[in-house]
């Protein structure tokens, strides 16, 4: 199993940017997709959890309204669209897989994101939002 991120950069607050984790080595609808980061001196923290097989689809409260979530099937890819970046978005951002255990439409507000719950992560890949 792996699961490589990519997109990452420097962005004016304000401004948007997508990144991509690609996976690879385990069927893709078998599982659920999670975005974390960890800024500087932080905590890790979830951001969002996507599960394409049944679609279902959770943000943390603090993204809520600027990221948006998605995934292409074919190409084994999660995508985390970020518009209006502030400062505070500043940090390593990971995703990590879960095996899901059944379907539901409400499996990834079920599951949450305690980063416990899931099992593979990726690298990560830089987001500085700075003027």
């Amino acid at each position: 199993v792996q699961l490589v991120e990519s997109g990452g950069g420097l962005v004016q607050p304000g401004g948007s940017l997508l990144i991509s984790c690609e996976a690879s080595g385990f069927r893709f609808d078998d599982y659920a997709i999670g975005w974390f980061r960890q800024a500087p001196g932080k905590e890790r923290e979830g951001v969002s959890c996507i599960s394409s097989y049944d679609g279902s689809r959770f943000y943390a409260n603090s993204v809520k309204g600027r990221f948006t979530v998605s995934s292409d099937n074919a190409k084994n890819a999660v995508y985390l669209q970020m518009n209006n970046l502030k400062p505070e978005d500043t940090a390593i951002y990971s995703c990590a897989a879960h095996k899901r255990l059944y379907a539901s439409a409400t499996y990834c507000a079920d599951l949450g994101l305690a980063q416990q719950r899931y099992e593979q992560w990726g690298q990560g890949t830089q987001v500085t939002v700075s003027s």
